[in-house]
């Protein structure tokens, strides 16, 4: 009886600990826009990965790409409220809401994917990070990058002279929305991936992406000119939710925020190796990829400019960090 008795509370026991070790399991939610196949979307693997093993299980995370979970301005929403546990998000999106961020779109701001990340990585741009609490309900664990913006149109572009009067798809924020206003173009917004039917239809002349987007979205088939400006940096975003995050162990937060941190970072590289063959693969389909540089805007930069640095006093000192970086 006294064997029977025991060998009862060893398996109470033991299955009090599993119960316990379940209960505390957590699975994290994490959204993007991005496809599958995009480098975004990888890194978040990889740090899901990377977390279920240091955590000893204690979390893993569920990856939904290719807007699954709604736009980035719904994500967001799920994010303040709870609904959802992370994303990995255009930084476009919160400049919507913390305007701010929109410094870290200024045209010619660095001039490679490898500035961008090193420019992302300094006090200006950490610093900004700080306002996402109070300022949008959640809290902000770093940032990586995506190829430098450029645009693919559908009419040859000899001069920004032909830009004037497109129907250009932009992300739909005020430092993009200033920029092509500036050019004369009709900013656009659509989602993405409707993009490659909208310039085949005339619904759109062009579109301002990256590589990479123009490559796996096939973009290139329905283009007459890539023109590869470089004219902007375009950062990722990795947020948390900041009910979430208030619920998470001080511990919990720090492997967080480190594995978050490691793999948004990895993109830096990775985009600075991928670009050339990106490009090299649209240049082989017999799309023409035109070079250009900041005197192809004329006076269209200053103008944007001198309306942003109105807007927020951060441009300055990001401007300084990044001319530190190209000496």
């Amino acid at each position: 009886m006294k064997k029977t008795t025991k060998w009862l509370c060893a398996l109470f026991s033991a299955t009090a600990l599993f119960a316990s070790v379940g209960a505390s399991a957590k699975d994290l939610r994490l959204g993007l826009i991005v496809p599958g196949t995009h480098a975004w979307t990888q890194a978040a693997q990889a740090m899901g990965d990377e977390l279920k093993e240091r955590s000893e299980g204690k979390y893993s995370v569920s990856v939904f790409p290719a807007g699954q979970l709604g736009s980035e301005a719904r994500m967001l929403q799920q994010l303040q409220t709870g609904a959802l546990d992370m994303a990995f998000m255009t930084t476009a999106e919160i400049a919507n809401r913390v305007p701010d961020f929109g410094a870290l779109f200024a045209p010619y701001l660095v001039k490679d994917v490898v500035q961008a990340g090193q420019l992302l990585n300094g006090p200006a741009a950490q610093g900004l990070l700080t306002q996402l609490p109070a300022k949008a309900g959640v809290v902000g664990l770093g940032y990586g990058v995506a190829g430098m913006r450029l645009m693919l149109n559908a009419f040859p572009t000899d001069s920004v002279d032909a830009v004037e009067g497109r129907k250009m798809r932009i992300t739909p924020f005020p430092p993009v929305q200033d920029f092509y206003r500036l050019l004369g173009a009709a900013a656009t917004p659509m989602p993405i991936t409707d993009v490659y039917d909208a310039l085949a239809n005339g619904q759109v002349d062009g579109v301002d992406a990256d590589l990479e987007l123009i490559w796996k979205l096939r973009l290139h088939e329905r283009a007459k000119t890539v023109l590869q400006s470089n004219h902007m940096m375009f950062p990722v975003i990795g947020l948390m939710s900041g009910r979430i995050w208030a619920q998470t162990g001080e511990e919990d937060r720090k492997l967080i925020r480190e594995l978050a941190r490691k793999h948004l970072d990895s993109l830096t590289a990775q985009y600075a190796q991928s670009e050339a063959q990106t490009q090299a693969s649209i240049e082989e389909s017999g799309i023409k990829v035109t070079q250009v540089g900041p005197e192809f805007f004329g006076d269209k930069l200053q103008q944007w400019e001198d309306i942003w640095m109105k807007k927020t006093p951060v441009l300055a000192d990001l401007r300084k960090e990044a001319a530190a970086l190209a000496q």
